[in-house]
């Protein structure tokens, strides 16, 4: 292993090297020159006589690096940079700086035996054609990869059955409802068994039933074919169920490498602590054991530092009879919402 240095010139993190890792980002940056023009006729005459721009950053300094088989989910709020790093990743678009290697190959080159590699399932595209059944769509990417016509058919097989389709491939694509089309999505991008899947939103709009169905189908693909996976997702029921580790993204920039447990750790250093007393108590009985957030007669909510939990509850169970008692996190939705918030408001 070898030290990846952060853009403070100090080391970010112990990452694994390229010929280890299967996705190796190092210093990776995205910028873009874009129009900088007033509002209304006069701006607009300005801007045809002298054209002026500035430099937007949307990817700014990542390093991270992911193992074989690893599911790593990529949070961020909308522009954050997570797209933009994707298509980097798959080469659709150059990077301003820094290097990057997945699967062993540079991106930016798009060679036939990287693009056979990897797959990108956009939740908000498609690449099944509109007025046709899926399955003919199915058999153009299979000659476009390559493969025979028994091999394909197999393969087609084996991931409709996993996917739970059946007639819905014979079915023009503009008669499927989302989760369906999204599932024939997901088949028509694994058709030629990827090592390494970037998925960017792969559930938008679908129902919980259908999120579910595709979350499972996922993970049954990582366990089967071992593949590796960078997963975004504004749900994150999605990040939870799937990925064991999280790279968090804001303005551009990797704010968090590591477990969500981690991260809401770091995000929220207290736990909160609901009691159900069996006699009413005096709030400043509480007050040692924590910060009294709520209470009300025989109820109270305390938040307790995440180091002293045990020792609290366990003097709280001794001193008062508890009828009832939970321990719970915020939601990690909210505590990352909060993070960006604070961000977006620092000058």
């Amino acid at each position: 292993m070898r030290a990846v240095n952060g853009p403070d010139g100090g080391p970010l993190r112990l990452s694994l090297l390229p010929d280890a890792a299967v996705i190796q980002v190092e210093r990776l940056s995205k910028s873009y020159r874009v129009a900088s023009k007033a509002p209304g006729l006069a701006g607009t005459v300005r801007h045809f006589l002298q054209r002026r721009t500035r430099e937007v950053a949307a990817v700014r300094e990542l390093s991270f690096a992911i193992a074989p088989g690893e599911m790593v989910g990529f949070l961020g709020a909308n522009g954050a940079g997570k797209t933009t790093t994707l298509k980097m990743l798959c080469g659709l678009i150059h990077p301003s700086a820094g290097h990057v290697r997945v699967a062993g190959f540079e991106p930016r080159r798009r060679q036939r035996a990287f693009l056979q590699q990897i797959t990108l399932v956009m939740g908000q595209k498609q690449q099944l054609i509109w007025d046709l059944p899926p399955l003919d769509s199915l058999r153009v990417n299979a000659a476009v990869y390559g493969l025979g016509e028994r091999e394909a058919e197999g393969r087609i097989a084996e991931l409709a059955e996993m996917l739970e389709l059946g007639e819905e491939l014979t079915r023009p694509v503009r008669k499927l409802s989302l989760g369906q089309r999204m599932k024939a999505e997901l088949l028509a991008a694994l058709l030629h068994r990827p090592s390494v899947l970037f998925l960017d939103e792969p559930t938008l709009g679908l129902d919980v039933n259908a999120q579910a169905r595709v979350r499972s189908f996922l993970a049954d693909y990582n366990r089967q074919s071992g593949a590796t996976v960078l997963l975004t997702s504004h749900y994150m029921a999605d990040i939870t169920a799937l990925c064991p580790r999280v790279l968090l993204i804001h303005n551009g920039a990797l704010g968090h490498d590591g477990s969500l447990e981690a991260l809401a750790a770091r995000l929220a250093p207290c736990r909160q602590v609901r009691l159900e007393l069996a006699d009413p108590v005096d709030p400043a009985a509480l007050a040692a054991y924590g910060q009294l957030e709520a209470w009300e007669g025989r109820s109270a909510s305390l938040l307790v530092p995440r180091d002293r939990l045990t020792t609290n509850v366990a003097a709280l169970l001794a001193g008062f009879e508890v009828r009832d008692l939970e321990v719970s996190d915020p939601p990690i939705e909210e505590l990352i919402g909060g993070l960006f918030r604070a961000a977006d408001s620092l000058p």
